[in-house]
């Protein structure tokens, strides 16, 4: 490890090092450009098998974007940072966001300050050139108590310095307890937008996970412009039971999809418009967002 690396774990003061490491479209949200990727979670039993062949899948379909579900022991699908961003960069492909649950082993109480664990997640991502570091999970644990999940949310928005310090930014995925869940009479998800600062914590909607709660999610975009710079672009389909809903191709269930999509352009602020599919009808995952892809671009992304 060199110096300032070793320098950056000690005090987490690595700006002017890592700055001048990237590209200044990654510092001026006045160059961010608006993109359509794809979640590699909806391809993740491919990944896990043959990551290079999935993502040659993907790039010859004509993904030009991904985002990651997979980061353990500093690596993305098995590769570091700086392989990753080769192994894309040699496909035409780019990662500019990812998905890294931030939780109570990334937070120093006692030191007030991140520890390793954290502060790596935030070096690699910038190292394999990602826009967006998104947390896409609040354990229990840190909800518990509108004090608790205040304190919390300061460290969101200290992980927003970090992000900001390395030219990215810091974001939370919802799932669907966050407009279920209350403290004190707020929903969880009203205690992240009013207690996090947007200019360092981005919210990244998923319009299929709003889905499941029966919350409006054109109410919640209407309500809150320009705070979803990142969104999950998911359709709904009743399960074979009939009491429950999964994910499916986009256009062919139930959820408003496109009238979310659109409103999230001209209102949401969002630039990330990230496929998503979980679930898939007896349907191969890769067929999946190949017609994901292609339903988007007749939407025009």
């Amino acid at each position: 490890m060199n110096a300032t690396r070793r320098s950056f774990l000690k005090t987490s003061s690595f700006a002017a090092a890592a700055i001048a490491l990237f590209p200044k479209s990654l510092l001026t949200s006045g160059n961010a450009k608006m993109l359509t990727g794809v979640q590699l979670y909806s391809v993740r039993e491919a990944m896990r098998k043959d990551p290079l062949a999935t993502l040659k899948a993907l790039s010859d379909m004509g993904y030009r974007y991904v985002e990651h579900a997979n980061y353990v022991n500093r690596k993305f699908y098995g590769y570091t940072a700086k392989e990753f961003k080769k192994v894309l960069a040699d496909l035409g492909m780019q990662m500019p966001s990812g998905h890294t649950v931030m939780g109570k082993q990334h937070w120093d109480a006692g030191k007030k300050e991140f520890t390793d664990l954290w502060k790596y997640t935030v070096e690699d991502a910038a190292e394999v050139g990602q826009e967006l570091v998104i947390s896409p999970w609040l354990d229990a644990d840190l909800r518990k108590t509108l004090d608790e999940m205040l304190a919390y949310m300061e460290v969101f928005n200290k992980s927003g310095e970090l992000c900001k310090a390395a030219g990215m930014r810091f974001g939370y995925h919802n799932h669907d307890f966050e407009f279920t869940a209350k403290l004190n009479g707020m929903t969880v998800y009203d205690i992240i937008l009013k207690n996090t600062d947007p200019s360092l914590v981005v919210q990244q909607l998923d319009m299929g996970n709003l889905y499941h709660t029966g919350v409006n999610a054109l109410e919640i975009v209407h309500n809150n412009p320009g705070r979803f710079v990142s969104v999950h672009v998911k359709d709904e389909i009743q399960k074979a039971d009939g009491k429950s809903f999964e994910s499916t191709i986009l256009g062919k269930g139930v959820a408003n999809t496109k009238a979310i999509t659109d409103l999230c352009k001209s209102k949401g602020g969002t630039l990330h418009f990230i496929i998503e599919q979980e679930a898939y009808q007896g349907v191969d995952p890769i067929e999946c967002v190949k017609q994901d892809l292609a339903v988007m671009r007749e939407w025009g992304y």
